[in-house]
C-alpha cells in the first residue's frame, strides 16, 4: 500500500519525501548538503555529534537532521545564523579535546563555518596512550571524537562480532573492549570493518602506521608477520 508523500520546505525549496523519511535524506534528494561527521550510510544514525543539526519553524531547539524524521508542513532552515553557530561551536570543540590532524572532512567543515581551532585554549585535552597490541591495526583514541561507528559496525550493523563497547563516564568515555582486553583476546576477527569506518585516523592500518614512522616495507614484513605468528602460538598454547 502506497501512502501519500510528506509536504515539506527545506531552505525555501518544496520538497516531497516518503513518509518516515529522516530530514537529511529529504534534504539530499532536493540537491541540499547538510553536514555530517558521525554519520554513515551503512550505519545505525544515533545523533552523536550534533553537526547535522537545522533550525525547524516552531521547534525549541535545533534538530539532528539524521534521525528526525519529516512531518508534512515542515519549514527547515539549514544554514541560518543560529545552525551555523551551533556548527561552528561544536567543531570548536572538537578541537579542543581531539587531535583532528587525520580528519580532512572535519577540517574542511572547519574551514566552511569559520571554526576557531584555538578558541578554548584552556580545555583539558584526551590524550589515553596508543595501543599497539595486534598486528592489523592501531588504535590512537586521542584522535577519538567518539562517534560509535566503529561499535556499530562490530556489532548489529555488518560484522555481529561485538568486539567493541565504550567504558569510562564523562570526560573519561573511550571505545574500548570489554574489560580493556588486548584486541587478540576477544572476539576480534580482524576483518578492517572499524578501521573503513573511522573519520578520524583513530583507528589505522598497522603496516600504514609503520610506514609513517619511517620503517621500510620489508622490515613491515617481517615485524608483522612475526605478530602473527604469536598470535597464532599464543592461540595454539590456550587449546
Amino acid at each position: 500500500m502506497n501512502h501519500p508523500l510528506v509536504s515539506l520546505t527545506i531552505d525555501g525549496i518544496a520538497v516531497q519525501a516518503a513518509p518516515g523519511s529522516t530530514i537529511l535524506k529529504a534534504a539530499q534528494q532536493a540537491g541540499i548538503e547538510i553536514p555530517t561527521i558521525c554519520y554513515h550510510d551503512h550505519c545505525t544514525a544515533n545523533g552523536l555529534c550534533r553537526i547535522c543539526v537545522v533550525e525547524v519553524s516552531g521547534a525549541r531547539t535545533l534538530v539532528p537532521a539524521c534521525v528526525a524524521t519529516v512531518q508534512d508542513g515542515m519549514i527547515i532552515h539549514t544554514q541560518s545564523e543560529r545552525v551555523r553557530r551551533s556548527r561552528r561551536t561544536i567543531l570548536e570543540m572538537l578541537y579542543s579535546s581531539v587531535d583532528l590532524s587525520e580528519a580532512p572532512e572535519i577540517e574542511t567543515l572547519a574551514l566552511v563555518y569559520g571554526a576557531d581551532s584555538q578558541r578554548f585554549p584552556g580545555a583539558q585535552r584526551r590524550e589515553p596512550p596508543l595501543i599497539d597490541d595486534n598486528p592489523m591495526y592501531i588504535r590512537d583514541y586521542a584522535k577519538c571524537i567518539l562517534c560509535w561507528r566503529c561499535v556499530q559496525v562490530c556489532a548489529e550493523d555488518a560484522q555481529y562480532t561485538y568486539a567493541l563497547n565504550f567504558s569510562g563516564r564523562g570526560f573519561e568515555t573511550q571505545i574500548s573492549t570489554f574489560y580493556h582486553h588486548p584486541m587478540p583476546e576477544t572476539t576480534c576477527v580482524f576483518c578492517g570493518q572499524c578501521v573503513g569506518v573511522c573519520p578520524t585516523g583513530a583507528l589505522k592500518p598497522k603496516r600504514e602506521w609503520l610506514l609513517e614512522k619511517g620503517y621500510t616495507p620489508e622490515a613491515i614484513m617481517g615485524l608483522t608477520r612475526n605478530e602473527r605468528r604469536g598470535k597464532k602460538r599464543r592461540e595454539g598454547l590456550s587449546h
